[in-house]
């Protein structure tokens, strides 16, 4: 199950997020989909997944944004 997520993961960078939507480009570095792919690598799905959605809340017009990683 961990790869799957994994690979859609991968998916979504690769064919996704190129486009955009019309929409800014993420506040921290690493992008919001390396930080999710990273915390599921490392603390598995749930606790990855949630780590993720986190960071994509935060990812707003008042966050300064920077170097935030996976810690």
């Amino acid at each position: 199950m961990k790869r799957l997520v994994l690979t859609l993961l991968k998916l979504y960078k690769k064919y996704l997020s190129p486009v955009n939507f019309g929409v800014m480009t993420c506040r921290f570095e690493p992008s919001c989909s390396d930080y999710t792919y990273t915390a599921v690598e490392k603390y598995g799905i749930l606790k990855g997944m949630l780590m993720g959605v986190w960071r994509i809340l935060r990812c707003n017009p008042f966050s300064k944004g920077g170097y935030d990683p996976v810690a």
